[in-house]
């Protein structure tokens, strides 16, 4: 590993995909101290360029042992990927911070999103689970919401981005909408449409809403919190939006509501509906907050609220919540990873 009073050496996994840059770009946005970079990908992307703080990195083809000497890594390579490399990398003593779905439900693995559970970072054992985008947003509202009134149920309806599936995703959309001919990404066209996630699982839930039901229990450590999910595809180019319904323990008005929001790490409440001012996907485009708006009180339950919460999903649901993992790790020191017990393994 590398003297760290210098910085650390830093892998992407996956770094020429749509996330994988932005990770690069967020790194360098918060200063992240990197010693040295190594840039990893498929064998058919090796030997392209990329610019960190404007210096040309090759790209290299990833192989199991190019962990070695590696402090962290940060993956954004698909499930397939994560799954056969990042158990190679805490092997090699290097923390795999992972954006796919391949480790999130793992008992060793933690679940992380920093505004909520950075405590779980802590004694990992080298993998760490980066949460769907969708997820992140949301229990970066609730939890300060669940600490001060209790959450009894909550209903969510997702208003997800095509960039959601990455750079095929934004292409789909962008070449139905210039009327060209397309095999699409999804199950149905996009272009002026709403498209529901692929139903897969049983009881006909989509793999991404059973996503978000288990992880956003996982995360905020309620394994019986009462939840409704239903995402949806929306023709926006970048930015999921949500409408939350929540209902309560305590007593819960909009004031109290906004006052406790406005006061959360990681939050920006924007509501003013009168005037037309409320979160919107454009709003959230480059940015690393949440926005919530559309405070409003449910009389249809004694304690009852809605929000409206939008985030940038590659930003802040993907690779900014990666680096704030990362960032969390330095901060406390835990950047090493603890070998699992005997007898246990990924």
């Amino acid at each position: 590993m590398t003297n760290q009073a210098n910085g650390y050496v830093v892998a992407v996994v996956g770094a020429t995909g749509l996330v994988g840059r932005t990770m690069l770009q967020v790194l360098e946005e918060r200063n992240f101290p990197v010693q040295s970079l190594k840039l990893l990908a498929s064998k058919r992307s090796a030997g392209s360029t990329l610019t960190f703080k404007g210096q040309d990195y090759t790209v290299e083809e990833l192989t199991h042992d190019s962990f070695k000497g590696v402090d962290i890594a940060i993956f954004s390579a698909g499930g397939s990927t994560s799954k056969e490399f990042a158990p190679s990398a805490a092997k090699a003593g290097c923390v795999a911070i992972d954006n796919s779905s391949a480790w999130r439900m793992h008992n060793h693995v933690p679940l992380v999103v920093p505004e909520v559970n950075s405590h779980a970072l802590q004694g990992h054992h080298g993998i760490i689970a980066n949460p769907n985008c969708s997820t992140i947003q949301l229990v970066v509202a609730l939890e300060p919401l669940h600490n001060s009134f209790g959450l009894k149920r909550v209903v969510v309806s997702t208003y997800q981005s095509p960039s959601g599936a990455g750079k095929q995703g934004v292409e789909t959309l962008h070449n139905e909408l210039a009327g060209k001919p397309v095999q699409s990404t999804f199950s149905a066209p996009i272009a002026f449409n709403t498209v529901f996630h692929t139903i897969k699982e049983q009881f006909g839930f989509s793999e991404e809403e059973t996503k978000m039901l288990n992880e956003i229990r996982k995360i905020m450590e309620l394994p019986a919190l009462r939840l409704a999910v239903t995402c949806v595809r929306v023709p926006t180019l970048g930015g999921h939006a949500e409408s939350v319904n929540i209902e309560t323990e305590k007593a819960i008005s909009p004031e109290a509501m906004t006052a406790v929001l406005k006061t959360a790490p990681g939050i920006i409440i924007t509501d003013e509906p009168h005037n037309a001012v409320y979160p919107t996907p454009r709003m959230s485009d480059g940015r690393d907050e949440v926005f919530v708006g559309r405070i409003r009180k449910d009389d249809s339950v004694e304690h009852g609220a809605y929000m409206w919460v939008v985030s940038d999903n590659i930003r802040k649901g993907a690779a900014t919540n990666a680096v704030q993992i990362a960032e969390v790790l330095v901060e406390k020191g835990w950047v090493g990873v603890t070998p699992l017990a005997a007898g246990e393994a990924f």
